[in-house]
């Protein structure tokens, strides 16, 4: 059988979400779509990804968190990227960086001895504490808006008492516990700590695709609350960062950049730091093989250049880093 760019079967059929909401679920989502803004509904939009790519990505929960209006919107970009032949179909990358930090976590969490704390800042609808099966005996943390965390409570709670398939709606980490505080604040780890975060206890901190969002005071200010946890214990983060030139891709919603992170991130405290760009091959899942996609003939540039010799668009850049630290490193 052969295989298309983007690493499905040409005879594949994309199957259209499944939309089968009780209508409380759907009184929750019309709440999100009229009340939110663009920030808290990216959670939703990030989710759509996911079920959608569900043949690589394993979220039960996904398509239950993202709603129908998002599903659709996803559904309909997909579909008109696989009419078009696209060498790059909508929500790859998405789903590229949901299983490498899928996989990176499981890693840290292995190399902690099978236990962790996990600290999720800008959770919106990640469903890992009740998906992967590495948390069965870490403590996770979801930090986020208080009306996303409840928002996010109430759709689940909504589905719990309509659905057969509870076993799915089971958190499978250790504990879980909601930490509502707004990360742009100074006194976001204060509330974490309240809610049981133990500073001197090892720690995985994922920052999955909300770092741009942030301006630049305040992105650094995060990563150096972070940075100084490796002063208290071991810790891993795990981040995705934008070059300067992808936050052009709307300037009105992207803020902090840095084309360099892996020079960033030393200069705050960590010790070890390694970068993958989407392609590389813990960054690809076999979903990117094709030499002439995006990604992979912008992994072939200097990531020095700021625009393509070919056609000069600009080099929009996401970088996956994984940095780590502990009090009895020292950086080299």
């Amino acid at each position: 059988m052969s295989e298309r760019q983007n690493g499905l079967p040409e005879d594949q059929i994309w199957p259209e979400p499944d939309l089968l909401y009780s209508d409380t679920v759907r009184e929750l989502h019309a709440v999100i779509e009229s009340d939110w803004d663009s920030l808290r509904q990216s959670a939703c939009q990030t989710a759509a990804g996911r079920a959608l790519w569900k043949h690589v990505v394993h979220d039960p929960l996904a398509g239950l968190l993202a709603g129908e209006t998002y599903l659709k919107s996803f559904y309909e970009k997909i579909k008109k990227d696989r009419l078009n032949n696209a060498r790059e179909v909508s929500g790859v990358i998405l789903a590229v960086r949901t299983l490498w930090f899928d996989t990176k976590l499981e890693a840290a969490i292995s190399s902690f001895g099978g236990a962790a704390q996990v600290v999720l800042l800008g959770a919106g609808m990640d469903a890992r504490a009740y998906r992967l099966c590495c948390l069965k005996d870490s403590d996770v943390y979801e930090v986020d808006f208080c009306d996303v965390l409840q928002m996010k409570n109430s759709i689940l709670r909504a589905a719990m008492e309509s659905t057969s398939e509870r076993q799915q709606l089971m958190v499978t980490a250790k504990s879980l516990n909601t930490v509502a505080a707004d990360i742009r604040d100074n006194d976001w780890l204060k509330k974490l700590q309240i809610a049981g975060f133990v500073p001197e206890k090892s720690t995985v901190w994922i920052l999955e695709g909300i770092l741009y969002y942030l301006s630049h005071s305040q992105a650094m200010e995060v990563l150096k609350t972070i940075a100084h946890s490796c002063t208290l214990a071991r810790t891993v983060l795990l981040a995705d960062f934008m070059n300067k030139q992808s936050t052009t891709l709307s300037s009105s919603v992207f803020h902090f950049y840095s084309d360099w992170p892996d020079h960033l991130l030393p200069s705050l405290g960590f010790s070890d730091v390694k970068l993958s760009q989407i392609g590389d091959p813990d960054a690809e899942y076999g979903l990117l093989h094709d030499p002439l996609n995006l990604f992979n003939k912008l992994r072939s540039l200097p990531r020095s250049l700021q625009t393509h010799p070919d056609d000069g668009k600009p080099c929009c850049r996401l970088y996956l880093v994984q940095a780590s630290g502990s009090p009895n490193q020292t950086i080299s």
